[in-house]
C-alpha cells in the first residue's frame, strides 16, 4: 500500500481516515470521561473492536482481522449456507401451511 499525503488542513483529501476518525469519535464521545487514562482506555478498547470485531460493509461484512487471517472466505461460505437452509426450511414450513 502506498502513502499517499493529501493537501495540509483539507479534510476532503483525507476520506478514509477522517471517516475513521468520525466514526471513532461517535463511539467513544457516549460516555463522559473524568480521568485522561479512561479515554486512552476506551479508544484502546475501540481499536481493538473495530479490527477484529467490527463488520466492515467494504469486506462483504467480514471483520479486518478475519480478511487479513484469510478466514473471510470461509465465513462466506458457511454465510451461504445458512441462508440456503433457512430458505429451505421457511420454503417447507409455507408450504405445510398451505396444503
Amino acid at each position: 500500500m502506498d502513502d499517499v499525503r493529501g493537501a495540509p488542513f483539507h479534510p476532503q483529501t483525507q476520506g478514509k481516515i477522517e471517516r475513521w476518525h468520525q466514526t471513532m469519535k461517535n463511539r467513544v464521545l457516549l460516555e463522559n470521561y473524568y480521568l485522561p487514562g479512561d479515554l486512552e482506555r476506551r479508544i484502546g478498547t475501540f481499536v481493538e473492536y473495530y479490527n477484529n470485531e467490527r463488520y466492515h460493509e467494504s469486506l462483504n461484512n467480514v471483520a479486518s482481522a478475519d480478511v487479513y487471517f484469510g478466514r473471510d472466505k470461509d465465513i462466506i461460505r458457511e454465510r451461504k449456507k445458512i441462508k440456503r437452509n433457512t430458505i429451505n426450511q421457511r420454503r417447507l414450513q409455507h408450504f405445510k401451511k398451505a396444503a
